[in-house]
């Protein structure tokens, strides 16, 4: 691979260097929007400074659009290459290339190889499936997290907030998309289920869409025509029909849904980049089965941020709002200001959080360790003089 490199670019690529950067100076790096080959795509003048010590050595700017293994298709300038990525897939998993990141290629080679990417301005991150709870990097660069979600099934708010815990920790500005609102005919009927959302999703906008009437589609292009969005949700939620909906044509294959619960197959298999006619462009994700938190304290934090609030007010500053006098969020509970699920659902994602990141924090595990063993010799103390005074 290095070999490879070193040869293609001795003779024809760095020592023309002067002659690439020169090109690229024409082209992508002009600051007239007209004349920049990469700006559909979300290229600006913050990238192309991030980029100007690449283009030093003749490589080429581009975005990935789309990676399979051992490959991914970027495109440049000059159009969509398919490129190697031997130098872009390290053991860890946080820094392998993936959709949305913007690339330096060789200018020249066969294959071409992605030499290195631009440091992210965001990233969607969940954990894996696995048991060693891995990272996995599902979109970068992103500035819109569309949280897609079918109205032809009852509506999850847990699953939701765990959509939206992710979304906020990438540091992209979340957004629900209630699909197929075709099939609640009722005005009223619609409206409660909008509320119920943005109950769950404050400080998130909560959007009713019906790709089949057009309902709120031209709505949902403009907010996200300034930018990268990805497509997030489950198989079955009609990500793909939305998807055509936005690029005005048939791009992405469709399949309907099971009846009995509204799930259905990944039509949508990779993640791809994807220019919207109206601006922007769209990341469109396969349907995710599970959504693992990875190191999500802030999102969930953001999600749940009215209780993070009146947790503040707590008498103790490690209030665990569970039977603690003087809590503010218990408080709220009894007076029907907070809803009971919230809190459960709160204190759910903190626990899965925290026992994530302890698999990979050896300070945080001795801690989680301390505190279960003194938990334990307190109930021990409880329990022995009870019993004293059964006695």
């Amino acid at each position: 691979m290095s070999s490879s490199f070193r040869s293609s670019h001795s003779s024809s690529s760095l020592d023309n260097s002067a002659f690439h950067t020169a090109e690229f100076n024409d082209s992508a790096f002009n600051t007239s929007a007209s004349s920049r080959p990469l700006a559909a795509y979300g290229w600006d003048d913050a990238w192309a400074a991030e980029f100007a010590p690449y283009a030093e050595q003749g490589l080429v700017p581009g975005r990935v659009v789309r990676v399979d293994r051992g490959q991914c298709d970027v495109v440049t300038a000059d159009g969509t290459l398919r490129t190697d990525t031997a130098f872009v897939t390290p053991h860890d998993p946080m820094r392998v290339i993936c959709t949305g990141d913007w690339a330096a290629v060789e200018p020249v080679g066969d294959p071409r190889f992605v030499r290195t990417y631009l440091p992210r301005r965001t990233a969607f991150v969940r954990s894996t499936s696995s048991n060693r709870s891995e990272a996995q990097i599902l979109a970068a660069n992103v500035d819109h997290a569309i949280i897609a979600v079918s109205l032809a099934v009852e509506l999850d708010l847990g699953r939701i907030e765990r959509f939206l815990a992710l979304a906020w920790e990438s540091g992209a500005q979340p957004l629900v998309v209630l699909t197929k609102a075709d099939l609640v005919p009722d005005p009223v009927g619609l409206s409660y289920l909008v509320q119920d959302v943005e109950t769950t999703a404050p400080g998130v906008q909560v959007l009713p869409v019906s790709a089949t009437t057009g309902e709120g589609v031209e709505i949902l292009a403009a907010v996200v025509a300034g930018g990268t969005s990805v497509l997030l949700g489950q198989s079955g939620a009609g990500k793909s029909t939305l998807a055509n909906a936005l690029l005005g044509e048939e791009v992405m294959a469709v399949q309907a849904a099971r009846e009995v619960d509204g799930k259905g197959r990944h039509t949508t298999t990779t993640r791809n980049l994807l220019v919207l006619p109206g601006g922007g462009v769209l990341i469109d994700t396969p349907g995710l089965r599970g959504v693992g938190l990875y190191d999500a304290e802030s999102g969930v934090g953001q999600v749940f941020a009215e209780i993070e609030e009146l947790a503040a007010d707590c008498r103790f500053h490690d209030c665990a709002h569970q039977a603690e006098p003087g809590c503010a969020v218990l408080a709220a509970i009894e007076d029907g200001s907070l809803a009971e699920r919230r809190l459960d659902s709160y204190r759910k994602l903190l626990r899965e959080n925290q026992r994530i990141v302890a698999k990979t924090d050896a300070r945080l595990r001795a801690e989680i360790r301390r505190d279960w063993k003194a938990k334990g010799a307190e109930g021990r103390a409880n329990m022995d003089a009870k019993r004293g005074r059964l006695r």
